[in-house]
């Protein structure tokens, strides 16, 4: 007789994963700690990236800013720079003015309580329930796109995750099998998530939950989570322009704007009596979350030192070279630009 989520017993799933957990949990460095500042750090950082790719990255921003005091009191420029590779430089930017909030806001003192961490700048549902959960015994789960998967597979639930009201659902879900540690609990569910009930080719014989799994049993694993809407991807054309003399290129940052805010870039326009300085053009195609992006780069070659200095004095631009650009962050597509150019150019 197939089973069915009505007259299945899911109380004693959550305890079934924490057994796991307690065996299998992955050796990670900020599994040593309790500080709701490292806590936070890693949800952030690991929010889009693949713990294998982005520990390097969490390792050395937590170094440099060891402490939220230390973050606070840093320049805004220097935090982007220790983000630098993990993309989503807003989310740097976030957590910089966060830091502040805690040490204006808080005295100090990480909030504990699931309400006021949400009042943090940047800080979503997601992450206040992991940190109240797992620093604080806060009872909120953490759902994310694991628990969608996870649940929506164990309940054999066809509730459309792109739903604006996904969260809500999977959240009550949750409750049904919600053991007393829910700190443990929402980290045994990343685990399970990244390492067993993957996207595709689950590895469901090795799953501490394929017995009471109701997709499992009734052989739809495929099936779930189930997903209708697609966001919509929009195609968008850059163009830059790499103007050098003698080593040094000239640089702007980009102001509060829809991608790349607060990085460095190439000037976005030149007048008329430079382009007779245009050598050569480079087309990058470079994909961001919803966004094709299509960038054109003119390399700019200036031999009049008059025409350079005025061209600076116009538009204020900042001079850099090789070595100084190392200390500031860039889009990845113009920073790989600078990399090549570095090679043909300066050495």
């Amino acid at each position: 007789m197939e089973k069915t989520k009505e007259d299945s017993n899911f109380q004693q799933v959550g305890t079934k994963l924490l057994a796991w957990y307690k065996t299998n949990a992955r050796d990670l460095p900020f599994r040593q700690t309790r500080d709701p500042y490292k806590i936070w750090i890693c949800e952030i950082v690991f929010q889009q990236t693949r713990i294998t790719q982005g520990l390097n990255h969490y390792n050395n921003f937590i170094r440099r800013f060891p402490d939220v005091k230390v973050l606070a009191e840093a320049e805004e420029d220097e935090v982007l720079l220790y983000w630098k590779g993990l993309g989503y430089y807003s989310r740097a930017l976030n957590i910089h003015k966060a830091a502040q909030q805690i040490i204006n806001d808080y005295n100090g003192s990480f909030p504990h309580d699931y309400q006021e961490i949400l009042k943090l700048k940047g800080v979503g549902k997601y992450t206040a329930a992991a940190v109240s959960s797992i620093c604080f015994g806060g009872k909120m789960p953490a759902v994310d796109g694991n628990f969608y998967r996870v649940l929506s597979r164990v309940f054999a639930d066809d509730f459309d995750i792109s739903n604006s009201k996904a969260f809500t659902y999977f959240s009550e879900l949750a409750q049904l099998i919600l053991p007393e540690n829910v700190g443990d609990f929402n980290q045994a569910m990343m685990d399970l998530g990244s390492e067993i009930c993957k996207p595709k080719n689950p590895l469901c014989h090795e799953c501490p939950l394929h017995e009471d799994c109701l997709a499992f049993s009734l052989n739809r694993v495929s099936e779930f989570p189930v997903k209708t809407k697609k966001a919509k991807t929009k195609d968008l054309h850059l163009t830059y322009y790499f103007v050098h003399r003698n080593g040094q290129f000239l640089i702007q940052q980009r102001k509060d704007d829809f991608i790349w805010k607060k990085l460095f870039e190439f000037p976005i326009e030149i007048p008329e009596e430079l382009k007779p300085f245009i050598q050569s053009v480079r087309t990058v195609h470079h994909k961001l979350t919803h966004k094709n992006l299509m960038i054109e780069i003119f390399n700019v070659e200036i031999d009049s030192q008059t025409a350079w200095e005025d061209f600076i004095a116009d538009n204020q631009y900042i001079v850099t070279d090789d070595a100084d650009s190392h200390e500031k962050s860039f889009p990845k597509p113009l920073e790989n630009y600078i990399r090549s150019k570095n090679e043909e150019l300066f050495f």
